[in-house]
């Protein structure tokens, strides 16, 4: 006897108005009746209901619908990878979308909440977000992270164009100790870098000497880092590895 309209209704998680409506526009007319008159739908109407479902959720409207499954040169085989090619390039669509809008997610949770306008203004050529990606997969699940996340969230435009000032001074400290052919193992190149490391320590995250020169290989091994500092002064990513470890030294020998 096939099934009833309000069955059908709970399969498809449809209501029976809108199977009522199929059948009154020909988009789906059930293939059997009670003896009362009442819809029955067979194996084949159920399928013809999932490719219609297919297509909406898709975002077909119902008269492109009906053409598409009524097409004579169209056999089932073909509907599916169509159907399948459809939804493959919806989810690598929404796939991207999510990852915008976690993207978005985690700079609010940097604290930038800046515009565009605001971001050139206080950072300049620098993008914060940049390498929000590599830092979380590099520290994400140490507390460094956890902390610096914390701590920033709460960061206004005038915070932020603070530190930002305060660390382009350390470097233009630094970079001019270099001009002046100081020796990065130097007194005065070791203290630019404590500064360096307690700059960090009371902006963002508890800064140890051994989680500072890690830091300081990457500028010389990454180079996108390095090439940040190359931007200040020439040869700058070396001297500054060179003065932290060198400080570093000289403070846990």
């Amino acid at each position: 006897m096939g099934h009833t309209v309000g069955q059908v209704a709970g399969f498809a998680g449809v209501t029976v108005r809108t199977l009522h409506h199929y059948d009154d526009i020909g988009l789906l007319v059930p293939g059997e009746r009670s003896h009362a008159g009442h819809r029955r739908y067979s194996d084949a109407d159920l399928d013809r209901l999932q490719r219609i479902l297919f297509y909406r959720e898709l975002g077909f409207p119902l008269e492109e619908v009906a053409a598409l499954l009524d097409d004579p040169d169209a056999d089932p085989r073909a509907h599916l990878r169509r159907q399948y090619e459809l939804l493959t390039a919806r989810i690598e669509k929404l796939r991207k979308m999510a990852a915008a809008v976690e993207h978005a997610m985690e700079a609010r949770r940097m604290g930038i909440n800046l515009t565009p306008e605001e971001r050139f203004e206080v950072f300049g050529d620098h993008d914060p977000e940049k390498y929000t990606e590599e830092v979380q997969r590099r520290w994400g699940d140490t507390e460094a992270h956890r902390e610096s996340r914390r701590r920033t969230a709460s960061y206004t435009k005038e915070d932020w164009q603070r530190l930002t000032e305060e660390q382009d001074a350390i470097h233009r400290r630094m970079a001019a100790l270099l001009d002046a052919g100081t020796p990065a193992g130097s007194r005065a190149a070791m203290d630019v870098a404590e500064e360096h490391r307690r700059f960090i320590s009371s902006s963002y995250y508890d800064c140890a000497h051994e989680m500072h020169t890690c830091l300081a290989e990457m500028y010389v091994a990454d180079p996108r880092f390095t090439a940040t500092y190359e931007k200040i002064r020439p040869g700058l990513a070396a001297y500054m590895r060179e003065a932290i470890l060198a400080n570093a030294g000289r403070h846990t020998s």
